[in-house]
C-alpha cells in the first residue's frame, strides 16, 4: 500500500542552517532546518520540516517540531530580536501556489529553552483588514489593529475594469468588498540600526479577486519585551 508514498524510504536532510550564540554561553551553535525531500527531484516541495540546535559547548542537538512542518524553501535567520544580546532564530517556509503566503516563525533558545516568540497563524488572525469600494473611484483599507485607515485611488486602471464596478457618473453599481492576505513576506531589518532587529510582515490587498492586487500593508513589528507588536504601518501601492 505504499508503493505510491513518494517520502518512505527517505532521509531528513539539512535544508537551511546558520552558526550563532542561541543559548547565551558564549559558544557558538550550528541552527539548522531539516526536512525530507520530495523522491521527484524536480520537485522542491519538502515534508517533515524541523528545527534543530546542536549545542557549540556539547554538540547535542535538540529537535523542535514546527506546527506548519511543509512547504517550499525553508530557511531560517539568526539575529537579536529582543534585545537581550542573544541571537534569536526566524524562520520562514514558503506556501508555493497562487497565494504565495509564507509560514513563519521566531523561537528564542536562551538558557537552552526553546520559546516560540511569533507564529505567523496567531498574527493573521490578529491582522485583518476591512477592504471597502467607494464612490468615485476610491477603496478604503482599515487596519482594525492600528486604528488606521488606507484610501486608495483607483481611477487609473483600464476603463474596461471600471466600467465593470461604476456607473458612468462615479458611483458603485452594487456594494463591493476586497480581501486580504496574511503573511506574503516575513523579513529581518534594522530599522534604527542598533543591533536589536524589527521585522517587516508584508500582507497582499487585493480586489474583487486575488490577482486584482491594490497593494500590501507593511508592519514594522518590534519586540515590546513581552510580544512582537506594530510600530510602524504603511500602504505601497502598486503603480498602474
Amino acid at each position: 500500500m505504499f508503493m505510491n508514498n513518494p517520502y518512505r524510504n527517505s532521509q531528513p536532510e539539512v535544508v537551511s542552517g546558520a552558526y550563532g550564540d542561541v543559548n547565551g554561553d558564549g559558544m557558538a551553535d550550528y541552527v539548522f532546518l531539516s526536512a525530507i525531500k520530495s523522491a521527484d527531484l524536480s520537485s522542491p516541495y519538502v515534508e517533515q520540516i524541523t528545527l534543530n540546535i546542536q549545542d557549540g559547548a556539547t554538540n547535542f542537538v535538540q529537535a523542535i517540531s514546527l506546527e506548519t512542518n511543509a512547504g517550499y524553501q525553508p530557511s531560517l535567520y539568526l539575529g537579536d530580536f529582543t534585545g537581550d544580546g542573544i541571537m534569536d532564530i526566524l524562520i520562514s517556509i514558503d506556501s508555493g501556489g497562487s497565494g504565495a503566503l509564507t509560514y513563519d516563525y521566531v523561537y528564542s533558545y536562551v538558557n537552552n529553552q526553546a520559546v516560540k516568540l511569533f507564529d505567523y497563524n496567531d498574527y493573521n488572525r490578529q491582522n485583518q483588514y476591512t477592504v471597502t469600494y467607494l464612490d468615485q473611484y476610491k477603496v478604503s483599507i482599515q487596519s482594525p489593529a492600528t486604528g488606521q485607515t488606507y484610501l486608495v485611488d483607483i481611477s487609473g486602471r483600464s476603463p474596461d475594469y471600471l466600467s465593470q464596478i461604476y456607473h458612468v457618473d462615479g458611483t458603485l453599481k452594487k456594494p463591493i468588498q476586497g480581501m486580504d492576505d496574511g503573511v506574503s513576506g516575513f523579513y529581518p531589518v534594522d530599522m534604527d540600526r542598533n543591533g536589536v532587529y524589527e521585522i517587516q510582515a508584508f500582507q497582499l490587498i487585493s480586489g474583487r479577486y486575488h490577482a486584482d492586487g491594490l497593494g500590501y500593508i507593511i508592519n514594522t513589528l518590534q519586540w515590546n519585551g513581552r510580544k512582537f507588536v506594530i510600530w510602524q504601518q504603511w500602504l505601497a501601492i502598486l503603480g498602474n
